[in-house]
């Protein structure tokens, strides 16, 4: 629910931010220690999309990453 929250604020009404934006993004920081993992978690979840195996700063900063719909409450 966390990292759908914080999404839904980053995007501003948009479904899409890309990982190098969201990686430098202050409250992405302060929230989340390993933003990458956090992210291979939603990806399995079905809760975001994005084309590619892994996320690294810097090699995959233009990868974009799709919010597809709200966390469950509680998870």
């Amino acid at each position: 629910a966390l990292l759908s929250t914080l999404l839904s604020l980053l995007l501003a009404g948009d479904i899409h931010v890309k990982f190098g934006v969201l990686f430098d993004d202050e409250r992405c920081q302060d929230v989340f220690e390993a933003l990458g993992g956090t992210l291979k978690a939603a990806k399995k979840r079905g809760i975001v999309s994005y084309d590619s195996p892994l996320l690294l700063k810097g090699a995959h900063d233009n990868v974009v990453i799709k919010l597809l719909r709200e966390a469950p409450a509680g998870k």
